[in-house]
């Protein structure tokens, strides 16, 4: 464990061990950030009278401006430091989702003042997703596949947290007091922005050796592993994003209930597969795991979405959730091997295909459902292009590796 500590281990706080719990805690606020507002959504359409449509744009707007971060970080964030631009993601979080809890009420038209914190803390998203990854792969930690797929899961497991935790919240002082919930969520990235400010944090081209902009960009794997980014995002924001009103208004059962067996169903199963592979990496073809992952994404929305039993439509809610949780992390590892040089840009650009696929998957769930009067099944049945676009993606990318191999084998 001597690779952990720096400055002769005189503080705790100076171990590389924290700067990775600190970044699990960097993926829990992602998972706050991104999983919150969705448990919301019958709430402000009842008590704020919002359309489906203006409740869909929440989303997309959400993520819209974390793909602006995402485009717009390579420029500043190698200038300022890894360290002060996590600081501020995570101060910037903290504002949204606490204003979140004022602004609706406190301006004249509360969807505006929805915007203004999904404003603050997409933003603060946006940088988390950017930096998390790169600040633990810059550690010097000498099992970082492992750390990395491990990292990945914690968003999963923050997920979990936000669902349970408000679902309990919910039931004992009730949906009403759902600002009170949004100011206590608040806390998490505000503490961890102090956290982080105590532990050493490293920055991946502090050798020198990253690739320029221009030579990532020229190569032809890199855009098959942005339309894998954008697949993966989809695939799994698709379903999680609308599988609480899902199962409240297209199965017809309890918010409690539909929380708990959709998205927090989901978010488990996503979380499992993760900590999966991480345990079993060195074991599996990642290329053929990934697309067997694909197949049963497939299926877990043709299940979701035409099955007339409300419970098998719940099951196939917890298998897309199996399914999609190797397609982003996956992408990542896959995308390391053949870019080991990518450096931040590579990273930053991938989570901005992701995030792109994070918001196209909600809005054309939410657009196919207002055209046809609101009905869910409709929408998630149109979401099946993400996981077959992504296994057609797969079969380019095993192509496009065994004719880079082939020379070197004959």
């Amino acid at each position: 464990m001597e690779n952990y500590v720096v400055s002769g281990g005189k503080s705790v706080l100076k171990s590389y061990r924290h700067t990775l719990y600190a970044s699990y805690l960097g993926y829990i606020t992602q998972a706050i950030v991104n999983n919150f507002v969705p448990l919301l959504f019958t709430t402000f359409i009842a008590s704020y009278g919002i359309s489906l449509e203006k409740i869909t744009l929440l989303v997309t707007i959400n993520f819209g401006i974390q793909l602006v971060v995402d485009l717009l970080s390579p420029r500043f964030v190698d200038r300022i430091g890894y360290k002060t631009s996590i600081i501020i993601a995570h101060v910037f979080a903290a504002a949204g989702l606490a204003g979140l809890g004022v602004l609706p009420d406190l301006l004249p038209d509360p969807y505006v003042g929805m915007l203004a914190a999904i404003l603050f803390y997409a933003i603060g998203g946006g940088l988390i997703e950017v930096l998390i990854s790169p600040i633990v792969e810059a550690c010097p930690f000498d099992q970082k596949s492992a750390a990395m797929s491990l990292l990945h899961s914690f968003y999963c497991w923050g997920h979990v947290a936000v669902i349970l935790v408000s679902t309990l919240f919910f039931a004992l002082a009730g949906v009403h007091n759902w600002r009170i919930l949004s100011f206590i969520w608040a806390l998490i990235p505000l503490l961890n922005a102090v956290y982080f400010c105590l532990v050493p944090v490293r920055s991946l081209n502090e050798d020198g050796e990253s690739m320029s902009v221009k030579e990532l960009l020229s190569g032809k794997l890199f855009w098959i592993f942005a339309l894998l980014m954008v697949c993966a995002g989809a695939s799994e924001q698709a379903m999680s994003q609308w599988a609480s009103a899902f199962a409240e208004s297209g199965l017809k059962v309890s918010k409690t209930i539909g929380d708990l067996a959709g998205p927090c169903m989901f978010a488990i199963f996503m979380g499992t597969s993760r900590a999966f592979y991480a345990k079993f990496s060195e074991k599996i073809n990642l290329i053929l795991f990934m697309a067997a992952s694909g197949v049963l994404c497939v299926a877990s929305y043709l299940l979701a979405s035409l099955s007339p039993l409300p419970v098998l439509a719940l099951v196939g809610c917890g298998l897309c959730g199996l399914s999609v949780g190797i397609m982003w992390p996956g992408t990542f590892s896959l995308a390391a091997e053949k870019c080991p040089k990518g450096g931040t840009a590579m990273f930053a650009y991938f989570a901005l295909a992701g995030d792109l696929g994070c918001s196209s998957g909600p809005t054309l769930v939410g657009m196919i459902s207002d055209a046809f009067d609101g009905r869910l099944t409709a929408g998630l049945l149109a979401a099946i292009i993400f996981p077959l676009l992504l296994l057609a993606g797969l079969r380019v990318c095993k192509k496009m590796t065994d004719r880079i191999h082939k020379p070197e084998a004959s």
